[in-house]
């Protein structure tokens, strides 16, 4: 039977309890879609839905889910099907980053982020794709303008991010005869919990890097019209477009140690 059959088309947004995508739930919900949000914090999915509801579209669907359980794809799958919902907007954007040279960092720790910043990324996409396909509905994945170089003293994550864009590009164009859009959204630093968990300092950020900062609900919704206009790559903030111009001409020897600097003045 098909995801679809007797079901309603929703916009399913992972990492949906804060920041960027608590912003991309409620645009969606106000651009009338169903939601589905999912993250582990149940407490405040049920706070943002209520918060949606409360402003006048349908309550989403809460799942409370750590995408990296065992077993946790189909167990989505299954929620949303109780549910009553079938994807057709997937917005794949639980991720986290770690701030510190790789031999330093926690390897489990490390090997996680890999996880989820891919595994599960890429498992929810293949997972659902027969139901994007046939809802000619799309993919909306979060990376970073750390995609678009290397990151010393933060090196898993900018690669994770790397591999996000490139999958990406790719699948757009390859899904774009069956009416499937796919685009990648890649915001510079956003105020968020990513920070926090990343084991950043957000106030030292804000000095040197204040003047390329968008804040969250406006990288949501440049996502969502990039989405729906079927664009590739979405780079919120004319800061970002010149940060990421500048180190693709940039020799990787003067480039290196310049970021590997930077991202230790973040910690």
């Amino acid at each position: 039977m098909s995801d679809v059959s007797n079901a309603r088309p929703a916009a399913v947004v992972t990492g949906a309890s804060e920041g960027i995508g608590a912003e991309l739930a409620r645009v969606f919900a106000e651009k009338g879609h169903d939601v589905a949000i999912v993250a582990r914090r149940g407490d405040r999915l049920r706070a943002l839905a209520d918060e949606i509801a409360a402003k006048g579209s349908s309550r989403p669907a809460v799942i409370e889910l750590d995408l990296l359980a065992h077993g946790a794809i189909e167990t989505l799958a299954a929620r949303l099907s109780e549910a009553g919902l079938a994807p057709q907007y997937l917005v794949n954007n639980a991720g986290f980053g770690l701030l510190g040279r790789i031999a330093e960092l926690d390897q489990a720790e490390q090997l996680a982020m890999i996880d989820l910043n891919i595994r599960a990324l890429t498992a929810l996409t293949l997972r659902f794709l027969p139901s994007l396909t046939e809802t000619r509905g799309g993919v909306l994945n979060v990376a970073s303008v750390a995609s678009f170089m290397p990151g010393p003293g933060f090196a898993v994550y900018y690669a994770t991010k790397a591999f996000v864009r490139s999958f990406s590009e790719a699948i757009s164009h390859e899904l774009k005869p069956a009416g499937v859009k796919v685009s990648c959204l890649c915001p510079g630093p956003v105020a968020t919990g990513f920070q926090a968990r990343a084991g950043m300092s957000f106030e030292g950020l804000m000095g040197a890097m204040k003047p390329a900062l968008v804040p969250a609900e406006e990288v949501a919704r440049q996502g969502y019209d990039g989405l729906m206009a079927g664009k590739r790559v979405v780079v919120p903030g004319t800061m970002n477009k010149v940060m990421i111009w500048s180190a693709r001409l940039s020799p990787r020897a003067i480039l290196l140690p310049l970021l590997g600097a930077a991202q230790m003045k973040r910690a």
